[in-house]
């Protein structure tokens, strides 16, 4: 089921003049719907109005997430939007994204802008050694034909790769809350695991998630936090598979 809220458009300031372009957010939630209220607090200074799509009627492990993507995407072309923020239930914006906005959406060519994924282990700190503090994710696009849409089972992007979008730093954050509880991060290996076995797409694999040797942190800068404060629930937000590793340190109660 859909479910949307749609503004009418703002004027914002751009890099050179003022623009009405209206960017819709778009979203999908089933075992982190308790989540959405907080996202949508986050996100509202910064969109025109937001499509969410209630997946907690669906059956499996994990829904198609390529089904789920056009079905956001049709809804956006059909509410006008200019542009699409992609995000998820479990993430936040920082707080200076609703000052940038105007600026990453004044242009009317086709470009993707990417943000740095911060994997919060408490609502402060985000993980920084290695690969951590290299994660990137292009969320903010131009508004395409959804006909276009190229589906990919797991991490593709959210645009065609060959419609000559430019991708670009944002140079924000995007904050992942779900990897605070220790517990969450077992989970998360144990069903990406289950959903791609063989490794097939992710070349670095995902047994790096559970594991915290030489983990490094960083506390989130002052002026570059979200709004509002994340207070966690424990909670695993995630289906745990028949499959999923048990005992010994993993075990997940």
């Amino acid at each position: 089921m859909i479910t949307s809220q749609i503004k009418p458009r703002r004027w914002r300031r751009s890099r050179l003049f003022w623009t009405r372009q209206r960017t819709v957010a778009v979203f999908s939630y089933r075992y982190d719907a308790h989540l959405v209220a907080d996202l949508i607090t986050n996100i509202d200074p910064v969109v025109d109005g937001w499509i969410a799509y209630d997946d907690r009627g669906a059956t499996g492990v994990f829904s198609s997430e390529p089904q789920r993507r056009r079905i956001l995407l049709d809804a956006a072309h059909e509410a006008a939007a200019d542009w699409i923020l992609a995000i998820d239930p479990d993430e936040r914006l920082e707080r200076g994204t609703a000052e940038r906005i105007g600026q990453l959406t004044g242009d009317y060519r086709r470009m993707a802008w990417g943000f740095r994924l911060r994997e919060l282990y408490s609502p402060t700190e985000y993980r920084v050694d290695g690969l951590w503090a290299e994660k990137f994710q292009y969320r903010l696009f131009r508004a395409y034909d959804p006909a276009k849409y190229r589906p990919e089972d797991l991490h593709g992007l959210w645009y065609p790769p060959d419609l000559g979008f430019k991708a670009r730093n944002s140079g924000l954050n995007l904050y992942h809350l779900k990897m605070m509880e220790p517990k969450r991060r077992i989970a998360r290996r144990n069903l990406y695991h289950h959903l791609d076995p063989k490794g097939l797409l992710q070349d670095v694999g995902y047994d790096y998630l559970a594991d915290e040797a030489g983990a490094v942190f960083e506390q989130i800068p002052p002026g570059r936090d979200y709004h509002p404060p994340h207070v966690d629930d424990g909670g695993l937000w995630m289906a745990v598979p028949a499959d999923a590793t048990i005992g010994g340190p993993d075990h997940i109660p």
